[in-house]
């Protein structure tokens, strides 16, 4: 069973910037295709960002275009999340979440981590 860990998380004031990272634990996930979501506080979970396998293809939801910028070096089996320009609203907990195909990623994926904390203050 392919484990997923996020780290990265934290306290950021509006208008700064974190890295998220998600480190996989098998080599057998540069195969896939991985990504974001996020869940705020009383809301459902929602896409954020996904790339494929290769890295040639992403998605972005719409609120983060722009801001948001995902990436992955496969020989570390590690997916990123670079958040710019963060804004109260992009509180939430952060999953890192992995399929076999860049759709199914930002629809339903299979595996998902644990989540990591990011909240932004006012």
């Amino acid at each position: 069973q392919v484990q997923l860990v996020e780290s990265g998380g934290g306290l950021v004031q509006a208008g700064g910037s974190l890295r998220l990272s998600c480190a996989a634990s098998e080599r057998t996930v540069i195969n896939y295709a991985m990504g974001w979501f996020r869940q705020a506080p009383g809301k459902e979970r929602e896409f954020v960002a996904a790339i494929s396998w290769s890295g040639a293809n992403t998605g972005y939801a719409d609120s983060v275009k722009g801001r948001f910028t995902i990436s992955r070096h496969n020989a570390k089996n590690t997916v990123y999340l670079q958040m710019n320009s963060l804004k109260p609203e992009d509180t939430a907990v952060y999953y890192c979440v992995m399929d076999t195909h860049i759709e199914v990623v930002t629809t339903s994926p299979k595996y998902w981590g644990q989540g990591t904390q990011v909240t932004v203050s006012s």
